[in-house]
Formats: structure tokens, sequence, C-alpha cells
């Protein structure tokens, strides 16, 4: 799908992969990447089935970012009426949506938050969960709420994966505070220092931000000199992710580590897939995939 110069070309390769599934000839590229993360939950979900109520935990914490996803999906709505309010000529975002994401066994507060008819009430429902309060009602306030949530409950209930999750926890933190400008709700910035440690979350630049962070996360912004390169964090974190995932999936002592390991390999494939359908739309070739993104472990 890398190598395609159409999208068409990349969704007719796409049918002859587990992908497949609810990807259509004509699809656009939002909904064909939609349709791969729903097949990649649909793993999970299966995954989980066959799991001990630990194992299942640990999968509902992994699979923390598609309950996020909804969530914001499900915020659109409400802020393009607000849109619509400020002006009369806003276009209509919300009239055509991706359906969310069915979560089954893996949801956490999905079931108390779909219902919700404004924000403040989808704040409410998720101060009353497992997610806590996000600091706001507004859509950056909550999903940047929810994914410190989902770092901090990822790195406690999952050992194996607190590595991620802290260097995960870190680039969110720089990139909202250092190059979007924009400085997290209190509540997630103390959250965020149980994994970062206040002196990371109170810098004032990043490179004080770089220097105040733990082992843990530290590693993911080595050689990553400048905000303004954190896109290369990225595509590092997921192969790190996988290097990881392979060697928890090769070892055979019962217990979590190869589930997580599954979990991880099956994750990275769904997002390389989604990149490569993103770069085929675009009329790309393997050639102008960044290195960091083909130069992953095999």
């Amino acid at each position: 799908m890398a190598a395609s110069h159409t999208l068409e070309d990349a969704l007719r390769s796409l049918a002859a992969t587990p992908y497949r599934h609810d990807v259509s000839p004509g699809a656009s590229p939002a909904e064909a990447q939609h349709a791969v993360s729903a097949t990649l939950l649909w793993h999970l979900r299966v995954l989980a089935g066959w799991q001990p109520a630990t194992g299942a935990d640990a999968i509902r914490a992994l699979a923390a970012g598609f309950e996020i996803s909804n969530a914001q999906h499900h915020l659109r709505p409400f802020s393009a009426e607000k849109a619509r309010t400020a002006s009369a000529r806003a276009p209509d975002v919300g009239a055509r949506g991706l359906p969310p994401y069915r979560l089954g066994a893996l949801a956490t507060a999905w079931t108390r938050l779909a219902p919700t008819r404004t924000p403040s009430e989808l704040r409410a429902a998720l101060a009353a969960s497992v997610w806590g309060d996000p600091g706001g009602d507004s859509p950056a306030a909550v999903a940047s709420g929810m994914r410190v949530s989902a770092a901090l409950r990822l790195a406690t209930a999952v050992p194996d994966a607190a590595r991620w999750a802290a260097a995960r926890l870190a680039l969110l933190f720089a990139r909202e505070v250092f190059v979007v400008g924009r400085r997290l709700p209190d509540v997630s910035v103390r959250r965020a220092a149980r994994l970062l440690g206040p002196r990371a979350v109170g810098a004032r630049s990043y490179a004080d931000f770089r220097q105040a962070l733990p082992a843990t996360a530290s590693w993911l912004l080595d050689g990553v000199d400048e905000a303004a390169d954190l896109w290369r964090a990225e595509a590092g974190w997921w192969n790190a992710v996988e290097r990881d995932g392979r060697e928890l999936l090769r070892r055979s002592r019962i217990g979590p580590q190869p589930v997580v390991g599954a979990v991880a390999l099956l994750s990275v494939d769904a997002w390389r897939t989604r990149g490569a359908l993103e770069l085929a739309a675009r009329g790309g070739g393997p050639g102008d995939w960044p290195a960091e993104v083909l130069d992953a472990p095999r």
C-alpha cells in the first residue's frame, strides 16, 4: 500500500488483508483509516475475551485510545453548533461523521459518555468515571485530560508498558506546551507530574523540560533538540513499541507479557497501514516515507 500512487490502488491492496472488513471501493481516506482501526479494535476485543480478568484489564488499558477518539468525535457536533451560533455561514462540520468505535467489554465509561448532550454533561460524566475530571469541557481540554489519565492508568495497570506510557505522555505534554503554546488544565498537569516529575511539568522551556524528564520518558526525546522536530519522536515511539513488543511476545512463561506484546505489534501494524493509506491518498510512494518509519525493526 505504501507503494501505491492512488488511494484506489491502496484500497485494492487493503481488500486482500485482514483489514478488508467495512472497506469498500470509493472510501475516503478517513473512512478507510477508521476501518483499519476498527479491525484492530475487533482483534483486541477477541484477544481480551480469551484472557483472565488481569489480562483483559491490561488490554482495556492499552486500548484506551479508542474511547478517547469516541469522546472527541462526540464533542464535535457541540463545537459545530457553537460555531454556527457565532456565524450563520459556519460549515456544518458535524453533519457527516464517522461512527463511534464499538468498544464492547473494552469500554470503561463510554456507555455513560455517549448519552451526554452538552460539553458540561460530558465533563461531568468523565469526572464521575475512572477518567477523572479533565479540567475543562473544551475539545482540547477533554482530549488532553483523557490522554494524560490514560497514560497514568496504563503505567499503573501494565508495568510492561510503563515506559511507553511515560514517553508518550512526555511527547503529548511537549507538543501542547512548546509547539501549540497551550497549557494543560491544572488537574492534568498534576496528573502528568506523577509520571514526568514536577520539575518537568513546571519547565519554562523545551530544553529544561527535556533535562528534567525521568529516564522512563527522556529516552524518546534523545536527539530531538527542537520542539519543532517532535514528529520524529512520534515515529521513534512506535518503533520502540514494536521492538519491545517483539521481545515480550517471545517470552513463553505464563503471564501478561505475550499478550502485551501481541497488542503492541497489532497496533504498530495498524498505525503503519493508516499511514500508507494517507500517503497513497496524497499520490506518494515509498521514497516519500520518513526514514524513521521505514527503518523500523523487522
